[in-house]
């Protein structure tokens, strides 16, 4: 999976025997099989490095466009004489653009680009799986640079930029989900898609302390689309075209309650470094702040201790300067002697 204008690489790994052929690269066409890449052939924007120590050899595609989407067969050139090869991988590689990501409320923009050679062909948006036997269209047809309106939804077609556009405005939770733009020639193609995502405007808060658990409810609209997500942004928990469980620990766990469009996060043994932004759900998403401080009991424990300590040292410290004072102060009386002289008369 790989978002449009960004670069795709993918290795094929080949047997020993094969470390002196001819590698070469083909992608399946609809009635043909083309080579995109050989020693005699070596279509722009593609390459190849070959790792001979390792029996790899690594493909590279730099600005994919929605055409470079497809199945590629790595191979290697046998038998130069009768041109037989020997197909040792194959890679499935799907264009996508990069997840739009708005807040309840605002206008979300889908832009679809597609190549010049589609211009006259009817173009269309739509939500879900958008196959040919199962599809969802937003809205009919957009032709030429026809636009097409309703209550929530403007789709344009601006065939000087190649370029398709839906605008989606006042979006909620219903408007979140995968989206894809379709360019229509003998059947529906699902030509490329996008995630939308909508963060509810009403964010969680939470603080704990080390040592406690927690669980978080999440709402979710889609069966398969249930994520929590550990990241700075939100668009950063959508890859490879599904939402992903990108925490691995055994100390989360999740229970789905199905018939109420909820599942819950529970977090055992909290840790301090578990402070961070969590994005609750999939397309549609909560914004969670987890504050875990180090154990409250603890310190106080601590500065119980110390201050007892100091207030015990200060006690004994004052009891013995004022016994000191009291012994200096003390002076025996002196003892007096008296003589009696008798003196008869």
């Amino acid at each position: 999976m790989v978002n449009i204008g960004e670069t795709a690489t993918f290795s094929c790994e080949y047997s020993p025997n094969h470390v002196n052929d001819v590698k070469i690269i083909f992608k399946e066409g609809k009635d043909s099989i083309e080579t995109i890449y050989s020693r005699w052939k070596k279509k722009e924007r593609f390459s190849i490095s070959d790792d001979k120590h390792r029996n790899l050899f690594s493909v590279r595609i730099t600005a994919v466009t929605p055409d470079d989407g497809g199945v590629y067969l790595c191979g290697v050139w046998i038998n130069r004489d009768s041109y037989s090869y020997s197909i040792i991988n194959t890679v499935h590689l799907h264009i996508s653009m990069p997840p739009v990501v708005r807040l309840e409320g605002e206008s979300a923009e889908i832009i679809c680009p597609y190549d010049s050679i589609y211009n006259s062909k009817p173009k269309s948006l739509c939500k879900g799986k958008c196959s040919t036997r199962d599809r969802n269209p937003l809205s009919e047809t957009v032709r030429e640079e026809k636009e097409t309106k309703t209550d929530r939804l403007t789709l344009k077609d601006d065939v000087t930029a190649s370029v398709f556009t839906g605008t989606i405005t006042g979006l909620t939770a219903e408007d979140a989900g995968k989206y894809w733009c379709a360019v229509t020639l003998e059947t529906d193609l699902n030509y490329l898609y996008t995630h939308l995502m909508v963060i509810m405007n009403e964010e969680l808060n939470l603080t704990k302390y080390e040592g406690d658990d927690v669980s978080i409810q999440c709402k979710h609209h889609d069966e398969d689309q249930k994520s929590f997500c550990k990241a700075h942004e939100a668009s950063m928990c959508v890859k490879d075209g599904v939402s992903l469980e990108t925490i691995r620990d055994d100390r989360f766990s999740f229970s789905d309650e199905a018939s109420t469009g909820v599942f819950t996060v529970n977090i055992t043994d909290l840790r301090e470094e578990d402070s961070g932004i969590y994005w609750c759900g999939a397309h549609v998403i909560t914004k969670v702040h987890l504050n875990v401080k180090k154990g409250f009991s603890m310190i106080i424990i601590i500065s119980v201790c110390v201050i007892l300590l100091l207030i015990g040292g200060f006690t004994l410290a004052v009891w013995k300067l004022r016994h000191e004072r009291q012994s200096d102060a003390y002076t025996p009386p002196s003892s007096v002697y008296c003589t009696v002289t008798h003196n008869p008369l």
